[in-house]
């Protein structure tokens, strides 16, 4: 009997698609060596590499855009609907020559998170297709309204045809997927102690005074960094290339090293909304300052969960672009809520994936 094969797919919008799509990838890889991991995704290979250490089969394919944006924060609409129509029209050769991959490979399993035509090309593969987040893309057009509520029917309706929805916690309601499993916060797991991450980057700063500023995949164009100079004894860490050396900023370029990885020795993250790095920080209790977003779904479900479950403080793109940064000098505001997010999601989809195979 061959070895089982597990397509993942995945939407091609920043890197938090990507990171908690690989956590889960890399889990099952863990328990179960023998299980072959096909990547159908955009997000760069060294991305992929980061979480998953063992060997997979990259195919840099893409059946989405999410939404098309210069930075992590601004958003080009017209793009992004003329780019999704053009595979909305496209759909019929899409599926015909996925369906011929996926039997010609012998996958046995699709998890995508969470282009629309990957149940379509499952159903048409007579394969199973779950699939995985905290959002649909249905979610973030229809409130765009024009031409961009048939494109959120368009995808409900492929939704639909979608066997079993793993939903992540901070989450809309997903009414279009016919089977829903909640589960726990999703994310990689750190690498390194806290003592190790002292020892390998000479950090001497005490950890309420080592900041993480980390704007995902697309960065952020204005960050100030000339800030930084209002805080002497801090230390700032960035995963940002176009980062200017300062004194007080270590500038991670080593693909090898993931956000995560340096989260146990800062006091807070500086972010903008965005699953992934929520959920990362959130796991390991680390509070979050987050910028607001507007037009973008997606963030109000963020923002209300991080003042529910975590600590935090929120700021107006204007307050973080012009301001000084006083807020650092401020502490996070505590949780609302009394109760805590399951932290178990990578490892509880992982298990229903390694028991179905």
């Amino acid at each position: 009997m061959s070895d089982p094969v597990l397509n993942l797919i995945i939407t091609n919008h920043g890197f938090g698609h990507a990171v908690r799509a690989c956590s889960v990838a890399a889990s099952v890889k863990r328990h179960n060596p023998n299980i072959t991991l096909i990547l159908t995704t955009t997000a760069p290979r060294w991305l992929l590499e980061s979480y998953i250490q063992a060997d997979f089969i990259y195919r840099p394919r893409s059946f989405d855009v999410g939404v098309v944006q210069t930075d992590s924060l601004t958003m080009d609409k017209w793009a992004t609907l003329a780019q999704m129509e053009g595979f909305r029209q496209k759909q019929r050769a899409i599926v015909a020559s996925e369906v011929n991959y996926l039997k010609n490979n012998r996958v046995g399993l699709i998890l995508a998170d969470i282009p629309a035509l990957a149940p379509v090309i499952a159903q048409a593969a007579a394969l199973p297709c779950w699939m995985m987040s905290n959002f649909g893309w249905d979610f973030i057009y229809r409130p765009w309204g024009g031409e961009f509520i048939s494109l959120a029917d368009w995808i409900a309706d492929c939704y639909q045809r979608c066997d079993r929805l793993f939903r992540l916690p901070l989450s809309e309601s997903m009414s279009a997927f016919p089977e829903i499993t909640d589960v726990g916060l999703t994310g990689g797991t750190p690498r390194y102690s806290l003592g190790e991450l002292k020892a390998l980057f000479s950090l001497k700063a005490p950890k309420e005074q080592t900041i993480l500023v980390t704007f995902g995949g697309l960065g952020l164009q204005q960050i100030p960094y000339q800030n930084l100079e209002n805080f002497p004894g801090w230390q700032f860490i960035t995963f940002d290339p176009q980062a200017p050396n300062l004194p007080n900023l270590l500038k991670i370029t080593d693909h090898s090293y993931r956000p995560v990885d340096l989260m146990p020795v800062c006091g807070r993250v500086i972010s903008k909304p965005g699953y992934s790095t929520f959920a990362e920080a959130l796991r390991l209790d680390l509070p979050i300052v987050s910028l607001t977003r507007e037009d973008f779904a997606e963030s109000t479900l963020l923002l209300n969960g991080l003042k529910q479950y975590g600590y935090h403080q929120i700021l107006t793109l204007e307050a973080f672009t012009q301001g000084s940064w006083d807020f650092l000098h401020e502490l996070p505001n505590s949780p609302w809520g009394k109760t805590s997010l399951s932290k178990d999601g990578t490892e509880a989809i992982a298990s229903e994936i390694l028991n179905y195979f």
